[in-house]
């Protein structure tokens, strides 16, 4: 199927090649979109649902998380349906991005203010993974000291190198071309995910059966006012929020798959799976890491230390969770990377800089096909995320944020006025004022998240 192109390879040091001319084979199937969703999907966000049902209490914690993935859902298949868009003079042409559908289908104006936001919640996300990144880096560091030198031993520790490390890494990871070429790394960020929230499910439960009793209560965590309350809410809402919508790169996800069958059809049995799964882990973790701490819920689950022992058995967890947002900050990137690089492609065709491909071929290493615009805008992009994430370090309040962001204009908003364009729904009937009662009140759950986690990402910066 498609645009598959020639590439021309001799093997000589370093080789120019057109980056026009790259060949485009779409190899993926159910397993490799699941990978990628749960790469996805299980992020840094599954680490502050204990923290989170806190304090929304027993009722609204497991409710708030079952609603996000109904959502999650809902606006999957909707988008789903946009990856091909009929075409007057062209037949069914491909959207090979979010960006794409929403100028396909609503025009160029649509199109720039649905970028702002797409840029700015995958931006965001690679700053909340360096942050969360340099939190399990720094926690094996105090794991072990808490394990030498006692529990009550002050083990305080910066995570600013840890910050800078995860940034170099990314660096390099950065220069993989595009989507289809780290199958491998979502392959393997899915299986950490996986086993660091496994880790945490069991910690959870073991702490649960050795104190006899479940904790927490219906109303969740009682604060010293109402106004506190309802900030801590609002936050805890934004932290559920960011844990689920993936809707960004649902389509650069599908353009990975092969057909027949067709891709929207794979692309929604992927996604269910991936996402009842996901929710069984969100509920499992947030409710078990409720039920063994109550009021002493930690802000992240495995980095809060309301677990001490068995320290290696923290460490790993950890461990795993870096890798998976090694791979996790690519699944968001890759498609930032390529929108960029795509619209200097368009408006410099014949720059060199822009356009041309060099092949590095150095002894006993494989390949290594570098672009120079690719080479420093990446590079430039993961250190811009880096300082930001020094700046502001504050895992939940961030999470808040990018939630509230990110959650109903890219995953209401811009997928329901797609589905109005593509089905032709007539103003007024009953499935257009059901979609417009729906967006409103997605609307109204996001500013009051936003509002408040704004709220404690100033009270935490002046703290």
């Amino acid at each position: 199927m498609g645009e598959e192109d020639t590439d021309n390879q001799i093997q000589t040091p370093l080789l120019q090649t057109n980056a026009a001319e790259r060949p485009l084979k779409r190899t993926g199937n159910l397993w490799t979109a699941m990978a990628h969703i749960i790469t996805g999907v299980i992020g840094s966000g599954v680490l502050s649902l204990a923290w989170s049902m806190a304090q929304l209490g027993w009722i609204a914690g497991p409710l708030a998380m079952l609603f996000f993935a109904a959502v999650t859902v809902v606006a999957t298949f909707l988008l789903c349906n946009c990856y091909r868009t009929p075409d007057p003079e062209y037949g069914p042409g491909r959207n090979r991005s979010y960006l794409e559908a929403v100028d396909m289908n609503l025009g160029k104006r649509n199109a720039w203010v649905c970028g702002f936001f797409v840029h700015l919640s995958l931006f965001g996300t690679g700053i909340a993974y360096t942050i969360t990144s340099a939190i399990s880096m720094r926690a094996i560091q105090k794991s072990n000291c808490y394990h030498k030198e006692g529990h009550e031993a002050a083990c305080s520790f910066g995570d600013t190198s840890y910050m800078l490390l995860f940034g170099v890494v990314q660096i390099v990871l950065s220069q993989t071309p595009d989507f289809h070429n780290m199958d491998w790394l979502s392959i393997l960020a899915a299986i950490m995910s996986f086993t660091y929230s496994f880790i945490g499910l069991g910690l959870g439960f073991a702490k649960v059966v050795g104190d006899g009793y479940v904790k927490g209560s219906i109303g969740g965590i009682s604060t010293s006012s109402a106004a506190d309350k309802i900030w801590l809410v609002a936050q805890a809402i934004g932290d559920i929020a960011f844990a689920y919508p993936y809707s960004l790169i649902v389509i650069e996800i599908q353009d990975t798959l092969k057909s027949p069958p067709p891709e929207n059809q794979t692309m929604k049995k992927a996604s269910t799976i991936a996402i009842v799964v996901t929710t069984l882990f969100y509920l499992s973790c947030g409710g078990l890491g409720y039920a063994a701490f109550g009021d002493d819920t930690p802000g992240n689950l495995l980095t809060g230390f309301g677990f001490y022992e068995p320290y290696w058995l923290i460490d790993f967890a950890n461990a795993c969770i870096v890798l998976h947002l090694l791979g996790g900050y690519q699944v968001y990137s890759q498609p930032l990377f390529a929108n960029v690089e795509r619209w200097f492609a368009d408006k410099f065709p014949s720059s060199g800089f822009v356009n041309d491909n060099y092949t590095l071929k150095l002894p006993l290493l494989p390949e290594i096909r570098l672009n120079l615009l690719r080479l420093c805008f990446r590079s430039i992009y993961v250190v811009s995320t880096t300082a930001i994430a020094m700046l502001f370090p504050y895992f939940n309040q961030v999470l808040g944020v990018l939630g509230g962001l990110n959650f109903w204009p890219l995953s209401i908003y811009f997928p329901v006025e797609m589905y109005f364009k593509q089905m032709n729904i007539e103003a007024w009937t009953t499935k257009w004022i059901l979609l417009r009662t729906f967006s409103m009140f997605c609307l109204l759950v996001t500013l009051f998240s936003l509002i408040g986690s704004i709220e404690g990402l100033i009270t935490a910066k002046l703290s």
